[in-house]
């Protein structure tokens, strides 16, 4: 696609293209164990929070691993740029690897909280649901 402010690359939208740039750049992603374990985590979480909780209880479980996957791959993708402009330790590189991932540690922090009030609220749930059906 062709960068309307620098005039590079090449005219007009492809949207295959940009499937297959996508899919490679999420092939990426998960090849990494930390973005994939938390993946899993959540896909298995979601399942019965879908049947438990509700619509509005897995929105959220959704946006929170969304928004750490996609924190981790912007992490990825700074520190892949760092070593790639500055192969040697750098004072400055480092400071922004160190900015880099705390705000992905943001990200997680906010994701470990949504999965724990999840955990918290679907043991209630099938609880109460179990208590329901042995009086």
């Amino acid at each position: 696609m062709k960068n309307k402010m620098l005039g590079t690359g090449e005219k007009g939208y492809n949207p295959i293209r940009k499937m297959r740039v996508i899919i490679s750049g999420l092939k990426y992603a998960f090849a990494d164990f930390s973005v994939l374990y938390k993946s899993i985590l959540s896909i298995i979480l979601l399942i019965p929070v879908i049947i438990y909780n509700g619509w509005i209880d897995s929105s959220v479980v959704v946006l929170a691993t969304s928004f750490m996957i996609a924190s981790e791959m912007f992490n990825t993708a700074i520190e892949a740029i760092c070593d790639y402009m500055q192969s040697e330790f750098d004072k400055k590189i480092g400071m922004i690897k160190d900015v880099a991932a705390a705000a992905t540690a943001v990200a997680i922090t906010a994701w470990i909280i949504v999965v724990s009030i999840e955990l918290i609220e679907l043991y209630q749930n099938i609880e109460l649901f179990r208590g329901n059906y042995h009086l």
